[in-house]
Order: C-alpha cells, then structure tokens, then sequence
C-alpha cells in the first residue's frame, strides 16, 4: 500500500538502517527538498485562521514553530510554548483522511450531443504526496480506512491509488492534547509502523535534533541524501523518555474492557436522552474524525441539460436525510443519531471491520460546540450499568 520507492528509476532502494540516526534541526529542511526534488508535495502542520492544520509546507519555517494548541471540551486556542519546537502541538480539526478520501469527487459525466449521450467516466487526479508529521493515532486511523476501502470485495480507485503514492514522515507525539486518549486505544503515543521514516523531536541542553528511524527501502533512500550521524545511546534514551512521558500526560482516558457488550446492552440507558438534549446534530464531530467513512452520491445537471455530474460528497449519520428511506428517516431523532454514531464507532465497528473505530485522537470532544465528550458519555454509561449489576447481585 505505501510507497516503496522515493526517486523514479530506482530498483528498490536500500535496507532500512538497523539504528535510529540524529538529524539535526537545521538538516530538516533538507529532509523536505529531497521530498519535493522526488516529485513529492509535502504536506504538513501549519497555521491558518487560529488553528494548526494540514496544508502544503515548503519548508520549516512553515512549520508552527513554537506554537502548540491548547485543547479542551468544546475549547480550541493557540498558546506560544517559548521554545522553537516544530512539532510541539496535539492535533487539529484537519485529519489526513481528506487527502485519501476527497470530501467532493466527480464519480463521471455525462454529455448530450444532439441525440447521443456519453458517458465518460472521471480519472481521480493522484498527487505524489509526502506526509510531514503523522502521529500514531493517525496511522491507526489509516489502518482502519484501508479496511473500509482496500478491503473485502471491493477498493475505492482513487482511495486505492493516492495510498499507494504516500510517503508517510511520521512523528512519535511528544504533545498530547487535553482531550487525547490514544494510550486508552493502544494506538498512541509511540509509532509501531506504517511509515518511511520516522521522527522524535528532542529538545535538550540547548541541542535540537530529531531521532530519526528507516521503516521501508524509500524511507533508508532519503534519508540518505539528509546529513546524519549515528545516535549516541543517550539521545536515544531522551527520545524515550519523550514518548513516556506523553503517554502519562494524556488529557482524557476511555476504558475499553467488555465496551463492546456493554454498548450492546444499553440502547435504552437514559444516557441517551440526557445527550440528546445537547447534541446540536451539527455533524462537527463526523467531518473532524479520522475515521468516518460516511457519503452520499448527487446527481447534478447544468440548465441546459447536456451535461450531468455524478458527485459523491462526505455525509454524516448525524444528517436527518442521511437514513432517510421511502417512508422517513429511519432515525428521525438527535438520540438515535448520537446513538448510532457512538455505538457504531465503538461497538459494531469491531464485528464490522475487526476493530475499534475510535482511536482516541479526540477531535470529536474538541470540535464539538456544546462539548459532548465520548470518554465521560461511556463512563456515565458504565458507571450506572455497574450500579445496576451489583443490585442485581444483593438481591
């Protein structure tokens, strides 16, 4: 699925190396032109309108050097670090679905030529694209999207081939965000593959460098073209101790023992009338998420009527119209909608695709305008199913 070579013509590339290296801050920049030199666009974290989101970087002065987001329920805003880190915030409300999975894509057209009509048929447009930055949970949701596109009897083409054009920089997170509980998921914070190369930014005595690890033959390629130097054992171990350190600072926590069962046993908790009368069903939390899949197929025509369009365009289970059926809306109201979707990503996603659907990167607790929060929505639902079973029991 990833792409295996950098430069065109090369007969596979090299092995990756057997020991993480140190790439200084100030070679970084030469990581980005051995990308862009490849044909590659390099897209990464940037500022735009308050907020840190993924767009084209040409290098790291486009970074959000010493920025970070502070992030809670319903509550996002930049805060200076006073350090230089490039990559010193958790995550935005962009993920990196959009690049593989277009939120508009013209499917074909359709053209009338007096009495004739041809149906022509539209080539997704595919870009070589280098991804700067990617944290684990986002790997994870990756993952998760490949079983949805690539996976049973049927691969989406253009999903299928902008994944295999990927080269994927990826970064162990070192910031994570008051509403992150990827460590509750088992997907964060440190990276377990799925990328060319891999970052961990340290910033210690003065010395700014990135550890800097090979995970496939493209990934050994470019990184032989950056100036590097073996990593001494103690640089290593800061790198180490970055990772730590962010799995223990995790802003939220999701218990997932026996979640499948219990959601299963609880469409009629009244949890779901209290969140009911907050959820705005404005469809935030879906359009942020790094999973949702959901989409809906227009057809469109132009007044002359010799030209259609066949659009699929990103929908949300939280849409009244998106269940709707002949007869209605098959959930008519915001409780079975919050119910779907919570149930859906926690729950049935795992007997559907084989695993969870949530990776803890908490933009849905963020993005949410009335900050409706996934990990104490659960915890309400189980604390009170645990109150009922032990009555149970006494009785």
């Amino acid at each position: 699925m990833m792409a295996r070579k950098l430069l065109d013509g090369d007969s596979g590339g090299a092995s990756p190396p057997a020991e993480p290296v140190i790439v200084d801050r100030c070679d970084l920049d030469c990581l980005l032109q051995v990308l862009q030199d490849a044909g590659y666009r390099t897209i990464g974290p940037t500022i735009l309108e308050g907020a840190i989101v993924y767009d084209e970087v040409r290098s790291t002065s486009d970074l959000p050097v010493g920025w970070t987001d502070a992030q809670d329920a319903g509550s996002y805003r930049l805060v200076q670090r006073g350090d230089e880190a490039l990559f010193g915030y958790a995550v935005g409300p962009h993920s990196w679905k959009k690049y593989l999975f277009p939120p508009l894509l013209t499917l074909w057209k359709a053209k009338r030529d007096g009495k004739a009509i041809e149906m022509v048929a539209e080539e997704p447009v595919v870009d070589k694209l280098a991804l700067i930055g990617v944290r684990a949970c986002e790997l994870h949701a990756m993952r998760i999207q490949d079983r949805i596109f690539l996976g049973g009897g049927y691969a989406d083409p253009t999903y299928a081939r902008q994944r295999e054009q990927l080269f994927i920089v990826a970064l162990n997170c070192g910031t994570p965000g008051g509403t992150c509980f990827c460590a509750s998921m088992g997907t964060g914070p440190r990276l377990d593959g799925g990328y060319d190369l891999a970052l961990t930014e340290v910033m210690s005595d003065g010395h700014h460098y990135f550890v800097v690890s090979a995970g496939s033959g493209a990934g050994a390629d470019a990184l032989a073209q950056v100036p590097h130097r073996p990593a001494l054992r103690e640089e290593v171990a800061a790198a180490e101790d970055v990772v730590t350190a962010a799995r223990s600072q995790m802003g939220r926590e999701l218990e997932t023992e026996g979640i499948k069962q219990l959601l299963y046993g609880s469409y009629e908790h009244p949890r779901w009338d209290d969140v009911a009368a907050r959820c705005l069903s404005c469809t935030n939390c879906t359009m942020v998420c790094p999973t949702c899949f959901c989409s809906s197929v227009d057809d469109v025509n132009d007044l002359s009527g010799d030209e259609a369009l066949r659009v699929r365009r990103w929908d949300s289970c939280f849409n009244v119209d998106f269940s709707y059926i002949h007869g209605g809306s098959v959930r008519s109201s915001p409780k079975s909608r919050y119910r779907q979707w919570m149930t859906h990503k926690l729950a049935t996603w795992i007997d559907q695709f084989g695993t969870s659907g949530c990776v803890g990167c908490g933009r849905c607790i963020t993005w949410c305008p009335v900050g409706i929060d996934i990990t104490e929505e659960m915890k309400a639902i189980r604390r009170t199913q645990t109150v009922e079973s032990s009555e149970v029991k006494e009785h």
